[in-house]
């Protein structure tokens, strides 16, 4: 296959792109065990079929489990070299490792794919998607091909939340979870987005480049129980919307305005029935509507407050993640003569990747 002129590609010894895979993991000691060989299968099968590069590897980021999650990575990275961990200094979120192992994976690869560690994401579509690559997309989103396997509330409150999300101006792929490819190029204007209120799935739509999506069926869950309890699927939601759109505060803007109207309305209408010498009754209507005034007005600063807190965390520049370990990768044909490992710090330049702001 002939090369196509390509920034993400620089480096490369020839045209099999260097990929890493990048999987967050919380809490999966019963999982990794699984599904590890089943990613290193992948990886072999693709480099046997020239679509990769051996140099491929499979970087597992660990969100500060309180299991024996980083054991088992250890484990994994001292019997096979391909197999590569990071563990963060605490548990910050999905969205956070899944960055801190984007961020890692930057300047050592061609083409990252991102995904869940336990199994749910068909690892069958990476075939797909490195074709579609190939071809000239920087991004290949995988998407859900249907919700048949989901329950009538999840498929239904999934459904809502696309449309929300879309309604409130965000750019986000339908059924699109966090199981996408992108390249090297996409990475390094990642890297620019600096907010600290972390949305990938509406990050990436807004670098842009050529993208396309790969369909696939999602898979039971391996072992274990999933993470994601309905409390923090909502909390993700309402963080995606206030994070990408501030339609939500315009759309009380203008909520606002029309009940000043009809209240405006209301005064003509009960200084013209007065003047008429008509009896002002309906103490329970008044009631009523000053309560639904000041839900109104609650919810609205409610919603206010979400954004001047999201201003206030922005404008402190905390750190999204702290790597506090690594696993030892021996210098190879990159780095021959050095004696140092791959991913080891080197001098003062090696610690400022410990820390990204």
């Amino acid at each position: 296959m002939e090369e196509k002129e390509n920034p993400g590609r620089e480096g490369t010894e020839n045209t099999r792109p260097v990929l890493w895979m990048v999987i967050p993991c919380y809490n999966e000691e019963e999982v990794l065990p699984r599904t590890a060989p089943l990613f290193l299968d992948k990886i072999l099968e693709l480099g046997k079929d020239g679509l990769i590069s051996r140099e491929s590897r499979i970087l597992l980021v660990n969100d500060g489990s309180s299991d024996g999650t980083w054991p088992v990575i250890e484990e994994l990275a001292e019997k096979d070299r391909r197999f590569l961990g990071i563990e963060q200094s605490r548990n910050r979120g999905h969205q956070n490792a899944l960055l801190a192992g984007l961020m890692e994976a930057r300047d050592r690869c061609d083409i990252a794919v991102s995904m869940d560690c336990d199994g749910q994401d068909d690892i069958g579509a990476l075939r797909q998607m490195i074709t579609a690559y190939m071809a000239g997309s920087e991004i290949v989103y995988g998407v859900r091909a249907h919700r048949t396997k989901d329950s009538f509330f999840k498929r239904n409150s999934a459904q809502a939340y696309y449309r929300l999300l879309n309604l409130m101006g965000v750019e986000a792929v339908y059924n699109h979870a966090d199981y996408r490819l992108v390249s090297a190029r996409v990475l390094k204007e990642l890297e620019k987005y600096g907010e600290v209120n972390l949305f990938l799935r509406g990050i990436f739509p807004l670098i842009g480049f050529q993208s396309t999506c790969v369909y696939y069926d999602r898979k039971e869950r391996t072992a274990g129980r999933s993470h994601y309890s309905l409390g923090r699927m909502l909390g993700l939601a309402f963080d995606g919307i206030t994070s990408m759109s501030i339609r939500p505060i315009r759309v009380i803007m203008a909520m606002g305005f029309f009940v000043a109207v009809f209240s405006f309305i209301g005064v003509l209408w009960s200084v013209a029935r007065y003047f008429a010498g008509a009896t002002v009754s309906g103490w329970a209507s008044m009631t009523a509507i000053i309560c639904f005034l000041g839900g109104v007005q609650m919810i609205s600063l409610g919603v206010i407050g979400e954004y001047v807190g999201k201003t206030y965390l922005e404008t402190k520049r905390r750190p999204r993640y702290i790597i506090s370990r690594r696993t030892r990768e021996r210098a190879e044909s990159g780095e021959k003569g050095e004696g140092r490992t791959a991913l080891e710090p080197q001098g003062e330049e090696g610690r400022d990747d410990n820390v990204k702001a």
